[in-house]
């Protein structure tokens, strides 16, 4: 129960955090990045996806097939095409929904996972 209250509580927290307006959002648009787009990129995805699920697939497959140079390229192109699809339509998204907008969006998501948590804990 510990934790699925700890779950609820972070869905609650992440929902007060989101509205907090970030300075990069208004800053970021207007000044290029301190490394460029591209580095900067590259680090926070690297940061990112350190030891999450893709990354441990990703082992495994490679301990499976001995095709190093295969399962790189593989994971590389998957990687892509689930991504590059986002950057386009969160590029779209913003040009048509504000910021903030998205931000209350996001809140009132993350409000409502916390609520039904708790409510499926202690109703």
């Amino acid at each position: 129960t510990w934790f699925r209250l700890a779950v609820a509580l972070g869905f609650i927290a992440m929902a007060v955090w989101i509205l907090i307006p970030d300075k990069l959002d208004e800053d970021e648009a207007e000044q290029p990045a301190r490394y460029g787009v591209f580095l900067t990129t590259t680090i926070a995805f690297f940061m990112a996806e350190m030891g999450d699920k893709t990354q441990i697939a990703t082992v495994a497959l490679g301990a499976r097939y001995h095709a190093v140079e295969l399962v790189a390229i593989g994971t590389t192109l998957g990687m892509m095409i689930a991504n590059v699809p986002a950057v386009f339509l969160g590029d779209r998204i913003t040009r048509i929904i504000p910021m903030r907008a998205m931000r209350i969006a996001a809140a009132v998501i993350f409000l409502l996972l916390g609520a039904l948590a708790i409510r499926e804990l202690f109703g």
